[in-house]
């Protein structure tokens, strides 16, 4: 194994996985950690990734990819490597350590909120990069390298960088990293907190080695400007369409044949002032699916851009053949049901049409998005300082129209986190006391319905999974785990939120967790069999 890399890139067991082949399970990481035991975290949910004679990942998350590509560029001797090849990789060699984090304290909104319902404690992704920081702490005392860490979750160390980082790196890499790369090595001073500079289209490489899942940059940024996200609307660009191709093609000699587009809104490739561009969306999705893929699939989509484009997501759908068994689930922002809200915090989230129109927006978008089998994941935003329970009331109003309809989507009503590179950092923190007391009721319809969702749609939400044991178990956890559940929800509701409180105690990462864990799930997986 080659121990002779000047540069090398990670990220914490978090991140560094490809969740079993379906990115829904990383959703299990935002858990209090002592309610997972870490027998399914390692086996199921967050498995490591393979590596190569020399220690290199075979395929890593995309963030780490396009740096790894962006100072390959400039010259410099790099490698991408799994956390639990570290030891086996550092040596005198190395003199800087990169590393990419999305959720180092568990404050991000799905974790700060599980953390809340389920008794507080550390999440998955917190007890991940404390590991991680273990690891780094040893080897770094031995080799006297700098680290640099950044990525989505870097907000969260400006106000408590463990003393073992050195350098935190807030925005894109492409212009600035190598700079500050070089300097590290060089030895020259570096500010403590650096923030780099958007770069132009033509300075974003991209990448020459597989990314997990068959990931690929469409577009980056957003231009609606919703004040409680950390995406700044004059960062939008969209990725040509000959380097998309070249980073499929990187990929599928991976061996991936799944595409899966990062983007923050797919309806906004090739636009302008957010306005749908229904020919580059096409291009897009027909050219990609030519070069022999399995299928395209994508992360969020917004409701106005559906609204005023249904011709673009029927060609969509027909182009990467979505249907019930082939649908797509992505992350739509539905965020609240109050005009005032909205006209506050969001109000080009409508665009092109009004706050007032939201709600009209929202249910119209969800039948087009159906129609043409695409099940939105629906995020709110909950506890703004102003937001009253009527406020909340109205949202809940939109949710139960949603419900009425019998749309299939989920909604995920999640406190509202006021990140550091967010225009409400200086807002409160909405811990349960601070969150209106409707927020539970809320709370509780949207689960509900989220439930029976679940229930219809599970071969969806496993296809991606290789293992037919995983599959089951994953069934058996949301089958039969559900009934329990929607009762916790309802206690919650009716105690507003003070139920949670009796998880506190509970701990599955021990030795007697652990086995009757794994004597319960193996007891329903063969009943009446």
């Amino acid at each position: 194994m080659k121990r002779e890399w000047d540069v090398i890139l990670t990220a914490d067991r978090g991140s560094f996985t490809d969740y079993g082949g379906s990115s829904v399970l990383g959703y299990v990481a935002c858990m209090p950690y002592r309610l997972v035991p870490r027998f399914f975290m390692d086996r199921f949910f967050t498995p490591p990734i393979k590596v190569d004679k020399d220690g290199k990942a075979i395929y890593a998350p995309y963030a780490l990819r396009k740096v790894e590509a962006s100072l390959l560029s400039h010259g410099f001797n790099v490698a991408v490597i799994p956390p639990d090849y570290l030891e086996k990789s550092v040596s005198e060699k190395t003199k800087v350590l990169g590393l990419t984090v999305h959720d180092p304290f568990g404050l991000n909104p799905v974790s700060f909120k599980l953390s809340m319902l389920f008794g507080g404690g550390a999440t998955w992704t917190a007890k991940f990069f404390e590991e991680l920081g273990e690891e780094v702490k040893k080897l770094k005392a031995k080799y006297n390298f700098k680290v640099i860490v950044g990525g989505p979750g870097a907000w969260e160390l400006l106000n408590k960088k463990p003393e073992w980082i050195d350098n935190i790196f807030i925005g894109e890499a492409e212009v600035t990293l190598p700079e500050v790369v070089k300097k590290l090595m060089d030895g020259e001073e570096v500010p403590t907190i650096v923030k780099g500079k958007d770069p132009k289209v033509d300075q974003i490489p991209p990448i020459v080695n597989p990314a997990r899942l068959g990931e690929v940059q469409i577009t980056r940024g957003c231009p609606r400007g919703c004040q409680f996200c950390s995406i700044t609307p004059e960062t939008f660009r969209s990725m040509p369409l000959d380097v998309i191709k070249k980073e499929v093609e990187v990929n599928m000699k991976g061996g991936w044949n799944r595409v899966e587009f990062i983007t923050d809104d797919v309806m906004l490739y090739g636009s302008q002032k957010l306005r749908t561009n229904h020919d580059a969306i096409v291009r897009l999705f027909t050219e990609v699916m030519s070069m022999g893929v399995d299928g395209i699939w994508w992360p969020h989509i917004s409701a106005p851009a559906v609204r005023e484009s249904p011709k673009t997501v029927k060609a969509m759908a027909e182009i990467a053949r979505y249907s019930f068994d082939r649908a797509v689930a992505p992350v739509v922002g539905l965020e609240t049901g109050s005009v005032k809200i909205m006209e506050k915090y969001m109000r080009a989230k409508a665009f092109p049409w009004t706050p007032k129109e939201w709600a009209d927006v929202i249910i119209d978008a969800t039948a087009i998005m159906n129609d043409n089998y695409i099940f939105p994941c629906y995020t709110m935003t909950i506890g703004y300082p102003e937001e009253t329970d009527e406020d909340v009331q109205q949202s809940i109003n939109l949710v139960q129209k949603i419900i009425d309809h019998g749309f299939i989507a989920w909604v995920f009503p999640l406190p509202v986190i006021p990140m550091a590179t967010t225009r409400i950092r200086d807002n409160p923190f909405p811990f349960m006391e601070r969150l209106p007391s409707k927020y539970w009721d809320l709370l509780y319809i949207s689960w509900k319905y989220n439930f029976k969702i679940t229930r219809q749609l599970i071969p969806i939400l496993t296809s991606g999974i290789k293992s037919n044991i995983v599959k089951r178990i994953v069934k058996i956890m949301i089958d039969r785990v559900f009934d329990s559940i929607d009762q916790i929800f309802y206690e919650l509701k009716e105690t507003k939120g003070k139920k949670s409180m009796e998880f506190s105690s509970i701990n599955l990462n021990n030795t007697i967790g652990v086995l009757k864990s794994i004597y319960w799930l193996t007891r329903l997986a063969f009943k009446n069999q």
